[in-house]
């Protein structure tokens, strides 16, 4: 399995234009073939900073997610709403302690 988290920070009046569309493609993303968790989240102390934090199934299917049409067209309307470039990395899971 592979963990994706993505670090976007919005320009302060754009982040209801980012909640817009995350909301309107956020079921399409989740059920994507290989997405197994899709989580949104937001910096405590500064809310014009969003991560979102998903499970892949293998690299392969992050991949095709990300040359999907579903993926463009979203990151084509997010990617303007930054005030910085977003940082992205890929991790597997070594642990899980309960």
């Amino acid at each position: 399995m592979l963990i994706r988290i993505v670090r976007m920070t919005f320009h302060e009046e754009k982040v209801e234009n980012f909640l817009a569309i995350f909301n309107a493609s956020k079921h399409k993303i989740r059920h994507f073939e290989g997405c197994q968790h899709l989580e949104l989240l937001q910096d405590k102390n500064f809310p014009n900073i969003f991560s979102t934090y998903s499970y892949w199934e293998s690299e392969n299917h992050l991949n095709n997610y990300r040359d999907s049409e579903l993926f463009k067209n979203v990151w084509t309307s997010t990617k303007v709403l930054f005030v910085e470039k977003p940082i992205a990395f890929s991790s597997e899971r070594v642990e899980l302690i309960n």
